[in-house]
C-alpha cells in the first residue's frame, strides 16, 4: 500500500524558504518518478515538479522554476522540495505523489507566504 508523509511546512515570510520532505513506503520508490503538486485556498492541484528515479532530470512549472529545487534520496525512501524566495502566491498545501495528478498523495503539508 502506497504510503506518503510530508513534513516542513509552515509560516513563513515573502522572501523567505523551506524545505519539504516526504517519506515515502510501500511501493518500490527508487523506480517511481516523483511529483509534488500543490493546492491552494479554492483553487484546484496544481503540478509544480517532478524528477526521475536517479534524480538526474527535473522539471519544474513556469510558477517555481528558478525558486524550488526538487531533489530525492533512494536510500532513505525521500523526496525533498526546497523552496526559496517565496511569494504570497505559493500558499497551498503541498503534496507529494507518484504521479502528476497527485494521485495517490499523502495528507500534505501546509505552507503559508504572510508578513
Amino acid at each position: 500500500q502506497v504510503q506518503l508523509v510530508e513534513s516542513g511546512g509552515g509560516l513563513v515570510q515573502p522572501g523567505g524558504s523551506l524545505g519539504l520532505s516526504c517519506a515515502a513506503s510501500g511501493f518500490p520508490f527508487s523506480r517511481n518518478w516523483m511529483y509534488w503538486v500543490r493546492q491552494a485556498p479554492g483553487k484546484g492541484l496544481e503540478w509544480i515538479s517532478s524528477i526521475d528515479t536517479g534524480g538526474a532530470t527535473t522539471n519544474y512549472a513556469s510558477s517555481v522554476k528558478g525558486r524550488f529545487t526538487i531533489s530525492r534520496d533512494n536510500a532513505k525512501n525521500t523526496l525533498y522540495l526546497q523552496m526559496n524566495g517565496l511569494k504570497s502566491e505559493d500558499t497551498a498545501v503541498y503534496y507529494c505523489s507518484t504521479n502528476s495528478l497527485g494521485v495517490p498523495r499523502g495528507q500534505g503539508t501546509q505552507v503559508t507566504v504572510s508578513s
